[in-house]
């Protein structure tokens, strides 16, 4: 009897699945596309208005309800973290196809440094965030230095073995160097982080 009773569930279930079709698939395809959508979205917002914009700026951005943005994010700082993942995984993701592509290993650590510079001047108002006693937020730094780390030392490796650059710089000391020279520019719209970050970099060559 419970053979039958189990064999009956599975039936009920492939037929459930069978039933349903392409319509699954679709629906997650979905979800997937909107939940992005609200990540690029929530990051432009944060980008001109901070983390504490109004959630419904973020809705009307990606063009969905508030229902939506509820479903995937249910409360702002699970928005805020996931913006925060997303982009860090973007920034990650950028050193090794830079490397790929690249003219040079030291001109794919200059555009990578953009790209981190880029990142930390946009976040207006998570600094605070980050420093708040908010479950979730903790583990956000370890995380970021856990996948960038790595990162930044390959490119730095990359450019040191092909000669261009000097060997006596390590990925934490450039990073934290660059995090410093972002420290004006949330509060200066004049202040060049980018430009000034470019002659750090270009500071790493190896005299001629």
């Amino acid at each position: 009897m419970r053979g039958r009773a189990r064999g009956g569930r599975n039936d009920a279930v492939k037929q459930s699945d069978e039933g349903a079709g392409p319509a699954a698939p679709s629906r997650r395809k979905d979800a997937r596309r909107n939940k992005e959508t609200l990540l690029e979205a929530a990051a432009a917002v944060f980008v001109t208005s901070g983390v504490d914009a109004p959630v419904r700026d973020v809705a009307s951005r990606a063009g969905v309800g508030l229902g939506t943005l509820y479903r995937h994010f249910p409360t702002r700082a699970d928005l805020i973290i996931a913006v925060y993942r997303h982009q860090v995984e973007a920034c990650a993701e950028a050193g090794p196809a830079l490397l790929a592509t690249a003219a040079t290993p030291h001109s794919a650590l200059r555009q990578w440094i953009d790209l981190f510079v880029d990142f930390l001047v946009t976040k207006h108002g998570l600094a605070a965030v980050l420093r708040s006693d908010q479950a979730g937020f903790g583990a956000l730094h370890d995380y970021f230095l856990d996948r960038l780390l790595p990162v930044c030392a390959e490119l730095l490796d990359s450019a040191v073995t092909a000669g261009e650059i000097r060997a006596d710089i390590d990925a934490l000391t450039l990073m934290r160097g660059v995090g410093n020279l972002c420290i004006g520019a949330e509060s200066d719209p004049d202040y060049d982080a980018r430009r000034l970050a470019g002659v750090l970099v270009d500071g790493l060559r190896r005299p001629g």
